[in-house]
């Protein structure tokens, strides 16, 4: 008599197990920062802190409600900076880390003023860059863009050179042109560095863009979430100065969350950091 087929249920239990884990690491930080926000009103109300000093949650919340036509325009200011500064980067440094890996005098030659560029700190050098600049929107850019092209460079040039070399001599042996090498077999290699780049870039470009913000800002000539924030601080309008740091916060996560979803999407297929595992 042949044996039947036995049943496992492991992976009912995994999957199960698996559902549970996410509903745990949304459910979590979702408490946490509750409790924290909890404690925090209650510390404002039990030693009657005013506002202009430290504001509670709550009259953070009202202060969002009650200004958002002045503070809304300059998120979206703030965002349309970040976006536009991303996306140079993320071009930019692809088609950067593209020259390099063509070359290996070119990567010798540059990358080490990428580096300097990427170590300078972009407070010292964003008011030349606006005075130099005389469109403020193109100074803020470029600042942005600075601070943000860099990851991109670094991580796609490694992933470019780690395409396996045994594929590499493989292509070689059946007489693949360079382009061919490049659009096959090390692009397809390099894109988990690419979208990982892309992750830090992505807030990044948000810091560069809030850090020239600032500095335009001293001189009245932006009007971002970052000039909010010192025009509140100087009319002591501190709920508000707290709710724009609130929004900026809220603008880094969500980009965050945007690029994570775009890795998942692009290499949950096939690449084994996003490929679920089933036992």
């Amino acid at each position: 008599m042949s044996e039947l087929p036995s049943f496992d249920p492991e992976p009912v239990r995994a999957e199960g197990g698996g559902h549970a884990a996410l509903a745990l690491k949304i459910a979590a930080p979702i408490v946490v920062g509750i409790l924290m926000l909890a404690g925090w009103q209650e510390i404002v109300r039990h030693y009657a802190i005013p506002p202009y000093i430290l504001p509670g949650p709550l009259a953070i919340a009202r202060t969002l409600v009650s200004d958002w036509p002045t503070l809304s325009g300059s998120l979206w200011i703030t965002l349309e900076n970040t976006g536009l500064a991303f996306l140079a980067a993320a071009i930019g440094g692809l088609a950067i880390a593209i020259l390099f890996a063509q070359s290996r005098i070119v990567e010798l030659s540059l990358f080490p003023y990428a580096v300097i560029l990427q170590v300078t700190p972009i407070v010292a050098i964003a008011p030349l860059i606006i005075i130099w600049v005389r469109d403020t929107q193109l100074a803020l850019l470029i600042c942005a863009w600075i601070v943000a092209f860099f990851p991109v460079v670094s991580n796609t040039t490694l992933g470019l050179n780690s395409a396996d070399h045994n594929l590499l001599n493989l292509f070689q042996l059946y007489g693949a042109s360079r382009s061919q090498t490049l659009f096959l077999l090390r692009l397809p290699a390099a894109m988990p560095y690419f979208l990982g780049g892309l992750r830090i870039s992505g807030g990044l470009a948000l810091i560069g863009a809030v850090v020239a913000e600032f500095v335009a800002g001293t001189a009245g000539s932006a009007s971002g979430l970052a000039y909010r924030i010192l025009e509140s601080g100087y009319r002591l309008n501190i709920p508000r100065m707290f709710a724009a740091l609130v929004l900026v916060s809220l603008a880094g996560v969500a980009i965050f969350l945007v690029l994570t979803l775009l890795q998942w999407l692009m290499l949950r297929r096939w690449h084994e950091s996003a490929v679920r595992r089933e036992n």
